[in-house]
């Protein structure tokens, strides 16, 4: 972490302190040192998983057999400050393929962007001494509403995480408040970005059919200014309980432009409609996804865990300049406690009428034990206008305690 990171966070440690002070009440600190220390708990990750790619063009198929290994330890409290380290290392017993930017440089295979490293996944203190306030500082993983704009990228080996202060309150009834300024970005290829964030995200659940989220976020990107953008969104989601069935529905909206020293000519639109009904423990879904697009530019999540939308092949972790149209039902549900989930995509430009394709998803996973899982899953994409046939398979199994 480095010097100008330390530096900047304490000031903003010591601001947020003093800034709910007036309010809210100090709680008690109790405990010495040493059981704070002695008194924590340790916790470990294991998942190996074989990942194969097969595309139609030049490049090579190819079979990644990895093993990602997290070890952390969260100390007991000590006048209301923890502290949590994470260590990750992910290790390729079978390495036919292409890691990515900075990776094993295999260029002639498929990218499976799990590279071989090992890192600080995250390091940070944490003070709960606030009555409904959560203050962070450090490396930290940071997940708003379903990770859309802001995510850890989970599937990957490798997460990403964040180098940030992040203070949480929920004073305020059914209401939770957010803000973290990030400093760093660290991806799933182990690489540092140079950003100064500022991620704003507001929550209400005292509404009746479901809650509330306004949010704003603007990134700063140091090492490519032009870059820079700002997006401010509502997002409604929720549930209704019938006699027979319960009904899902979400709604958001989002506008995104330049912030910064970022290029004038960034301005798109984000939409989101899916409605779905549950009956029996089985789970439909329609859904209708748009990253709008102007032929300068679509709309992009830079932060985003960008593998859990418009399919699971990544065709489209960069949103075409014309926009995307993404159209989509799933079902899913449990059989034998095995859960199985199916999901169509139909991708079509926002500006103008290319036809970006289609694709096809099933998963099947299960929970075994409280601490085991194993799981199967396909992406298997059809082009058209855009990108190539493209099919994924993966199987892993996963150990966490």
């Amino acid at each position: 972490m480095n010097t100008r990171f330390t530096r900047g966070y304490r000031v903003y440690l010591a601001v947020a302190c003093l800034a709910v002070g007036g309010t809210i009440t100090i709680q008690a600190w109790a405990g010495s040192l040493d059981e704070a220390l002695t008194g924590g708990t340790a916790s470990l990750d294991i998942r190996m998983r074989y990942e194969n790619v097969d595309q139609d063009n030049a490049l090579d198929s190819a079979d990644a057999l990895t093993v990602r290994t997290r070890l952390g330890y969260m100390t007991g409290d000590y006048r209301a400050l923890s502290a949590f380290v994470e260590m990750e290392n992910t290790t390729a017993l079978i390495e036919d393929y292409n890691s990515g930017p900075g990776g094993n440089g295999k260029s002639d295979y498929a990218i499976v962007a799990d590279p071989e490293l090992t890192e600080v996944n995250q390091a940070f203190l944490k003070f709960s001494g606030v009555t409904d306030t959560l203050a962070k500082l450090g490396r930290q993983r940071i997940i708003h509403d379903n990770a859309r704009f802001v995510g850890n990228v989970g599937w990957r080996q490798n997460e990403q995480t964040y180098d940030a202060f992040r203070l949480d309150n929920e004073t305020l009834p059914d209401t939770r408040l957010s803000y973290a300024y990030l400093d760093n970005v660290r991806d799933i290829f182990g690489n540092d970005t140079d950003v100064g964030s500022h991620l704003l995200n507001a929550r209400y659940d005292g509404l009746p059919l479901g809650a509330l989220v306004a949010y704003g976020y603007f990134t700063d990107f140091k090492d490519a200014p032009a870059n820079s953008q700002q997006t401010l969104g509502l997002r409604f989601a929720g549930t209704h309980e019938y006699e027979a069935f319960k009904l899902l529905y979400t709604l958001e909206a989002a506008q995104q432009s330049d912030y910064e020293d970022g290029d004038s000519g960034i301005d798109a639109a984000y939409r989101l409609l899916e409605l779905g009904v549950t009956i029996r423990g089985i789970t439909g879904k329609i859904g209708y996804e748009l990253l709008g697009g102007d032929d300068f530019s679509g709309f992009e999540t830079p932060l985003a865990t960008k593998h859990a939308f418009n399919g699971w092949a990544d065709m489209f972790l960069n949103t075409p300049t014309d926009g995307l149209q993404d159209t989509y039902l799933q079902v899913g549900g449990k059989w034998a406690g095995t859960k199985l989930l199916a999901v169509y995509h139909d991708f079509q430009a926002d500006k103008g009428s290319a036809d970006y394709g289609t694709e096809v998803d099933l998963l099947a996973a299960r929970k075994f034990a409280k601490r085991y899982t194993v799981g199967l899953k396909y992406a298997g994409y059809r082009a058209d206008t855009w990108q190539v046939d493209t099919d994924k398979f993966w199987l892993w199994g996963e150990l966490k305690i």
